[in-house]
């Protein structure tokens, strides 16, 4: 087999890593010593001494703990740079990143975002259904309650569990009341929906547990309480509330850079989802031009229609890729999508997915990649202890959201929508909205926007009219990207650089290349920022050696 340019740059693997690590670690000569084994007892001690101490039967995220806490991850970062991976195998080198990412999320979050002291969406316990990607969306304190992994009607021993987890809830909102001093306004605002949001789930536990022992219920009972009333304190603190809440551009630039190993600038994502946004939307009025005297699509106007059409649409997805091999078939694949179908919704409820699903279907299934990600990490786990869960602070966003978004455009280049034109034209407009809505997040970082121009940028630039500002889900989404810096945008700048891992993954390759091959790669180097699966896949490093330079 003759592979054209393959790992052409490993010579200087060793130079790459040696200049990620910080110049006060290296040794006069620039080596260092540490085997891979070191690195992976390193990372279990690290992730151990990230689970915070408890007070009073919660996290304590209290300033004093932190400042103690923050010295001491000094610490594990000088005993990460006294380690060289130069000598090492790409793949180790990778680990080496991953493990740097993590303690420079950490800092990051002790030194500027502090979620604990200016987001009281961070104090949420109470998680109902599953995310669809590795970890959730934004931050979360350690001590969840995540009902979607209890079966109904509860065992004795799962009333248990969920008693002990829901007792977190009244000291860690007494703490929160002296942790929250923070001035970030829209932060506070939304985040005080997000706690009222917890009163909800929490009375509808109550019904579908009303059978339950008496210990449960009256946790249930307490941790109401006590959210109805961190809910009042936060309203009464509100007026005071005036300052900006994003992070602005510099220390944006750094998170990208430093956590998320995106080799960008705030500016640099910016010319990017600018170019996107305006690709989306001439694309979608050439598909309008092309597809003019078609007529429009038929939405669905039944529940019983939804599921004909929804089961269709997984049918016809799946044989597309098994028909034409090229994708690496598992047998989680069709069922993964089929408990994700969704249901019929009435036409005055639908926001901007379940237009587009009511039209058709499969556009968004293109998405529900997450769904494959999801079920490969449960049951191909990766063979690095590094990369086998999730990674913290959301490092997988590129990866993760970057191939749901570009498996939408794949699938309709592939020829997926060659039978139903119009269907294109969806594409389109989730492509824009996804840039629209990530471009406003930017500006809203920058402080150039408040959430409210945010989400007007976000309604203004969707196409049809089908963002609409009445409906939950534009508020949830751009209070998620204020909350988690590089999230909104990573929907496309992670699209971005997948689509220029295919490029140089192709001329690597040469002959050899399949797509098959490429979503079998990528998908095996695991849950990890695209630049990392480019280096390892191709060796090419100027993306990792890019890192290094400031914004």
């Amino acid at each position: 087999m003759q592979i054209r340019n393959k790992f052409r740059h490993i010579a200087t693997a060793a130079a790459v890593a040696a200049m990620l690590v910080a110049p006060a670690q290296a040794s006069e000569d620039g080596a260092g010593s540490g085997s891979y084994q070191d690195l992976v007892s390193l990372f279990a001690q690290w992730r151990a001494f990230e689970q915070p101490p408890d007070r009073d039967g919660a996290p304590d995220y209290t300033a004093a703990t932190f400042a103690r806490r923050h010295a001491e991850l000094k610490e594990y970062q000088q005993r990460l740079a006294a380690i060289n991976p130069g000598s090492w195998p790409i793949e180790q080198q990778v680990d080496y990143q991953l493990v740097r990412a993590e303690m420079n999320g950490m800092d990051f979050y002790i030194r500027v975002l502090q979620p604990w002291a200016r987001d009281p969406a961070f104090y949420t316990t109470v998680w109902a259904d599953q995310s669809d990607t590795p970890a959730h969306e934004g931050p979360t304190h350690h001590h969840l309650a995540e009902l979607w992994t209890y079966e109904y009607p509860l065992s004795q021993d799962l009333e248990a569990r969920l008693t002990a987890e829901l007792s977190v809830i009244p000291p860690l909102l007494e703490q929160a009341r002296l942790n929250l001093n923070g001035n970030a306004r829209d932060l506070w605002i939304t985040g005080t929906g997000s706690m009222q949001k917890q009163v909800d789930a929490l009375d509808a536990l109550a019904q579908k547990t009303a059978g339950s022992g008496k210990a449960l219920r009256q946790a249930i009972r307490v941790a109401r309480e006590a959210t109805a009333s961190f809910v009042g304190w936060l309203g009464q603190q509100a007026p005071a509330k005036d300052g900006p809440s994003g992070i602005g551009k510099d220390n944006y630039s750094w998170s990208l850079r430093n956590v998320h190993l995106i080799p960008m600038t705030w500016d640099e994502e910016v010319a990017v989802l600018q170019s996107e946004l305006a690709r989306a939307h001439a694309s979608l009025k050439l598909e309008e031009e092309r597809n003019r005297a078609l007529p429009p699509l038929p939405a669905i106007a039944t529940p019983e229609e939804y599921q004909v059409r929804a089961n269709e649409a997984v049918t016809k997805f799946i044989a597309f890729l098994r028909d034409r091999d090229m994708f690496p078939m598992r047998d989680y694949m069709d069922p993964a999508l089929r408990a994700q179908m969704g249901e019929y919704v009435p036409i005055e409820m639908r926001n901007f997915f379940a237009i587009a699903t009511h039209y058709e279907p499969l556009t968004l299934y293109t998405h529900f990649y997450h769904w494959w990600d999801l079920a490969q990490m449960r049951d191909d786990p990766h063979e690095s202890p590094i990369r086998r869960g999730a990674l913290l602070y959301n490092i997988w966003d590129s990866r993760a959201e970057g191939m749901a978004t570009a498996m939408e455009e794949f699938m309709l280049h592939a020829g997926l929508f060659d039978d139903s034109p119009r269907t294109r034209e969806i594409v389109w407009i989730m492509l824009a909205q996804r840039a629209a809505r990530g471009l406003a997040s930017l500006y809203a970082h920058a402080n150039l926007f408040d959430i409210q121009q945010a989400k007007a940028f976000q309604v203004k630039w969707t196409p049809r009219g089908w963002m609409r500002p009445d409906l939950d889900l534009l508020g949830f989404e751009q209070q998620l990207y204020l909350r988690q810096p590089g999230y909104g945008s990573s929907y496309v700048t992670g699209k971005y650089m997948l689509e220029r891992l295919m490029q140089d993954y192709a001329d690597t390759l040469g002959a050899e290349f399949s797509l098959r091959r490429y979503f079998e790669d990528v998908n095996r180097a695991g849950m990890i920022p695209v630049p990392l699966i480019r280096w390892q896949l191709t060796g090419l490093d100027d993306e990792i050696r890019a890192l290094n330079k400031g914004p």
